[in-house]
């Protein structure tokens, strides 16, 4: 039994199976789909409804987690007296964690002496896995919660993110991308492959025309900061196509063969909402996050 919380957002797309084996508390997203409001709650079900609504063109919206929501999570946690560390997507793609802070400051007010640490990660989805996942393994040696905290803060910004998205609509109905734009690049077959700066900022690094060579793309970019990827873990993920996926992860195998583990994630509701089905990722720990 640890002597502090580890908590997080559903936005880490771990089954949620696997996160309450683990005592990791949840605190979830939620979409719309036709006016009806669906909880993200990590469950492979839910993950199922989601993108068979995709697959029939209707487009989900996300919102984010309010303060007040927030506030309740935390003082739930911390009614226990132990220490809590939480860690959510970051700043840069979701407005929620600046409401995880004023939730936050509303705790200290008035449990002064509580113990909250409210990470500023730099990471999503399979990112925000990898950094949790290897926190709580840190936990489970006996690693005190300074320790924990200090190995997260100090890797968080050596987690390389890498995406390739399969079409452009999604981004366009999601307000992340103008009309022409969307429309030129799904003419043309473009799939640009995106990869997260220091900042936590999507930046799109290439844009490939036709799907076979952006995925080509997308392994060959991971030269510059994995090396031959010796010892490393490395997990790979795609959106509501596991055959694609379970290519996708021989592909990296074959690439790296001196890799530690090479483990497969679906991309889960709240980040599926505006990338779509077709999306493909590589996450690993390097040196120093790069571009193309």
């Amino acid at each position: 039994m640890r002597d502090f919380v580890i908590a997080t957002a559903s936005t880490c797309d771990i089954d949620r199976d696997w996160l309450d084996s683990h005592d990791i508390p949840v605190i979830s997203y939620t979409f719309t789909v036709d006016g009806k409001i669906y909880i993200d709650d990590c469950r492979e079900a839910t993950r199922r409804a989601i993108y068979a609504a995709m697959r029939q063109g209707k487009q989900p919206n996300t919102s984010q987690i309010t303060t007040y929501n927030y506030y309740e999570f935390f003082k739930k946690l911390l009614s226990e007296g132990k220490p809590v560390v939480f860690a959510d997507m970051d700043k840069a793609i979701s407005a929620s964690y600046n409401n995880s802070l004023h939730a936050a400051e509303m705790i200290k007010d008035e449990m002064p002496k509580a113990k909250l640490v409210i990470m500023d990660t730099r990471c999503c989805t399979m990112g925000l896995s990898f950094l949790l996942q290897h926190m709580i393994a840190l936990a489970d040696e006996g690693k005190s919660f300074e320790e924990v905290v200090a190995w997260g803060n100090a890797n968080a910004l050596k987690i390389s993110h890498r995406f390739m998205i399969d079409d452009l609509q999604w981004l366009r109905r999601g307000g992340r991308l103008s009309n022409a734009s969307a429309i030129v690049g799904s003419l043309l077959s473009i799939k640009p492959l995106i990869y997260i700066d220091d900042a936590g900022t999507l930046i799109a690094y290439d844009k490939i025309r036709g799907r076979k060579k952006a995925i080509a793309q997308l392994l060959a970019s991971t030269e510059k900061d994995l090396g031959d990827g010796s010892g490393k873990d490395i997990i790979v993920g795609h959106s509501d196509d596991p055959e694609e996926g379970e290519k996708w992860k021989q592909m990296v195998i074959e690439k790296y063969p001196k890799a530690k583990s090479v483990t497969m994630m679906e991309l889960g509701p709240t980040i599926a909402c505006h990338v779509g089905p077709g999306f493909l990722s590589i996450v690993y720990l390097c040196d120093q996050r790069h571009g193309k």
